[in-house]
């Protein structure tokens, strides 16, 4: 949906036009029938591939610290799998809370579909639009569903889901790790947790179980985006990577 002239729609792509070429981002000519659209700059497509493979090297590792399914000889090197176990859960975790500092930025300095009211459901817009998306996925009347350039309402929910057990594993992490030094900072700074869970018990318990969210979350992810790109022909898993998509010029995008 254009503006008028003089109106707002050429000094919005003036603008996309220079961010883009801040960093490094180059148009995609038009093919008939389509257009490119450019959604994510490389600083999200980044720390989502980033923050999978974290997530991937957290679970893991936490798995075999919570409960080692090998035994290794003694007096060997091999005999500190527990150790090396520890320093790469630590390790991603690190990696883990850095990309979550670099998306918290990316909410108020990202493009329309990056920044925080693109994210989480909140407009009526977007509110009326739900169900009718879950029809979609349901293979109820989806041609009546409405078009996203970004994320739909359901992705929206689901991201926002995604990010809050995020910060959850966050600070329950933190928590278990300041159990190493009970007079450090991260024993103190997250005392809180320990209360609020039970104690160091229920800290490992509710960390372990929403470990699983994770692991049960992702392959339902990868389906949904190889079957979005096998059925709508958008190209939005190929987005991830090269930033943007083709899409058809005759339709009319909620969040464009």
């Amino acid at each position: 949906m254009n503006a008028g002239p003089g109106g707002g729609g050429a000094e919005a792509a003036s603008r996309e036009t220079r961010d883009r070429a801040a960093l490094g981002e180059r148009p995609r000519p038009a093919v008939h029938g389509y257009r490119w659209v450019y959604l994510w700059h490389w600083p999200i497509r980044a720390m989502h591939w980033l923050a999978f493979g974290s997530i991937v090297v957290l679970a893991l590792t936490g798995f075999y610290i919570g409960r080692p399914y090998f035994m290794t000889g003694t007096g060997n090197a091999t005999s500190y799998a527990m150790g090396w176990m520890r320093f790469l859960h630590f390790a991603a975790a690190g990696v883990f809370v850095a990309t979550g500092i670099v998306r918290l930025y990316w909410l108020f300095a990202g493009n329309k579909f990056e920044r925080l009211p693109a994210l989480f459901p909140l407009r009526g817009r977007d509110l009326g639009n739900l169900w009718r998306m879950v029809k979609k996925y349901l293979m109820i009347r989806p041609e009546r569903a409405p078009h996203y350039l970004g994320h739909n309402p359901l992705q929206q929910l689901s991201y926002t889901l995604v990010y809050l057990v995020g910060a959850f594993m966050v600070v329950t992490g933190f928590a278990l790790y300041g159990l190493s030094n009970p007079e450090g900072f991260f024993y103190d700074a997250f005392g809180w947790v320990r209360e609020l869970l039970g104690g160091a018990q229920g800290v490992r318990f509710w960390h372990h179980v929403m470990t699983w969210f994770f692991v049960i979350f992702f392959p339902i992810h990868v389906y949904l985006a190889i079957r979005a790109d096998v059925t709508e022909l958008d190209g939005s898993l190929s987005s991830i990577v090269s930033g943007g998509k083709f899409v058809r010029e005759d339709l009319e995008f909620e969040d464009e």
